[in-house]
């Protein structure tokens, strides 16, 4: 079986939805999964109906944006009668009567009910859009597959559980599914984490044994850096898996962090292609003795520099650390680079839920901290050691580390 994903930007709009069909065509449509994110900026949007709910401010307003946002798309795909209207209405009305019933004040439960009905309405579209055009599929509840626990917003899967639904399914026909989302024990939706859309198609590729995995987005495949950010990029043809995670972890924003590890796990292929242009061939992640070594530059903005230091000059020892990684682990804030001498311990982090702050606060009552937001960590891979000065031009360097091949600097 085949997985595709597509992503947000792909099912943007009605022309785009149209697009899929076109790829689909020249990809061939049997033996098929296709993992779905909401459309366009929708999460967004469903993030901010979540941010005035708890204002008690008027969400409602908002929820009737997105809904007539949908149905315009919608227009552009069915005739005036077709059943996917009525659908529609229903996920926008599920929306409103879940916030006017929620007794809960726990944010990212309420977070992953509203904002994964993004992925709910896209995949309905979609599926009935391809049945249209005789494209004929069946349409899942992700939800009903991936099993998770209760952690909302940053899901941890159940593979045991996963894995055995998942291997119920038709291997036969084709599907259109979620990504993104699954639920807890309770049927409660869970959220993957943030772009968890790619991480899903992994878990149904790993659980299907899928022959390869393909993401499709709006660039040519995996480049040697963000082409909006940088100049004289270049299409990295093949790479291996741990390179591929190595760029992910420190991030590059074409692939999303877990969702090589379940591919590596069966050796099942990853291919980066464009789904403006998908005759070519774009990025296979693998193994293969064609994979490149190539100079690459990743920039991953917005993140927190904390200086953690001992208040009576002793050292950073086992039991600090221990303590300072607990609490990074209690607010589910993730350490992008790390260095640490006798005294002290210097940690780049990304926050994700708005967390620093209180963790801040926990680590002063014990150590002496500085924390300084809004900094970005650069990246060079495979770096050329003879020109590594020019990596340091226009500058304001906070911390740096080099290694073999690898150099990374926080920058202000």
């Amino acid at each position: 079986m085949k997985i595709f994903k597509f992503g947000g930007a792909s099912v943007k709009d009605a022309e785009s939805v149209k697009n899929v069909s076109m790829v689909l065509q020249s990809q061939g449509f049997a033996k098929c999964l296709l993992v779905i994110s909401a459309m366009g900026k929708t999460t967004n949007e469903l993030e901010k109906v979540v941010e005035l709910y708890f204002k008690k401010d008027n969400y409602q307003t908002e929820i009737e944006k997105i809904k007539r946002k949908h149905i315009e798309i919608a227009e552009g795909l069915f005739p005036e009668n077709h059943a996917v209207f009525a659908e529609i209405n229903v996920f926008f009305d599920d929306i409103d009567s879940f916030l006017r019933r929620n007794k809960s004040p726990n944010y990212s439960f309420v977070y992953d009910q509203v904002v994964s009905c993004g992925e709910m309405i896209s995949t309905k579209i979609l599926s009935e859009y391809l049945n249209e055009i005789q494209f004929t599929n069946q349409w899942l509840d992700a939800r009903d597959y991936i099993k998770t626990d209760s952690s909302y917003r940053e899901g941890t899967v159940d593979w045991a559980k996963t894995e055995e639904f998942i291997s119920t399914l038709n291997q036969e026909i084709c599907y259109v599914t979620q990504g993104f989302i699954g639920s807890d024990d309770n049927n409660f939706t869970v959220t993957l984490g943030r772009e968890g859309s790619d991480y899903s198609a992994a878990i149904f590729a790993y659980c299907l044994n899928a022959d390869a995995m393909t993401i499709w987005k709006d660039v040519p495949g995996v480049m040697t850096g963000d082409p909006r950010k940088f100049s004289d990029v270049s299409l990295l043809s093949n790479i291996s898996y741990e390179e591929a995670i190595e760029m992910a972890y420190y991030g590059a924003s074409v692939i999303h962090p877990k969702t090589l590890q379940p591919l590596q796990q069966k050796n099942i292929p990853f291919y980066v292609k464009s789904f403006v242009d998908p005759t070519k061939e774009g990025t296979k992640v693998g193994a293969s003795d064609k994979n490149q070594h190539e100079e690459s530059y990743i920039l991953k903005e917005n993140q927190v520099l904390l200086k953690i230091s001992t208040r009576d000059f002793s050292f950073i020892a086992e039991d600090h650390m221990s303590l300072i990684f607990g609490y990074l682990s209690k607010y589910k804030i993730k350490v992008s680079l790390m260095q640490n001498s006798a005294i002290s311990l210097a940690l780049c982090l990304e926050d994700k839920f708005d967390q620093v702050d209180e963790l801040n606060e926990e680590l002063q009552k014990i150590f002496k901290t500085k924390a300084v937001k809004n900094v970005s960590l650069f990246t060079v891979r495979n770096a050329k050691m003879d020109h590594i000065d020019q990596f340091y031009q226009e500058k304001n360097v906070l911390l740096e580390q080099i290694s073999k091949n690898t150099v990374q600097m926080v920058t202000q």
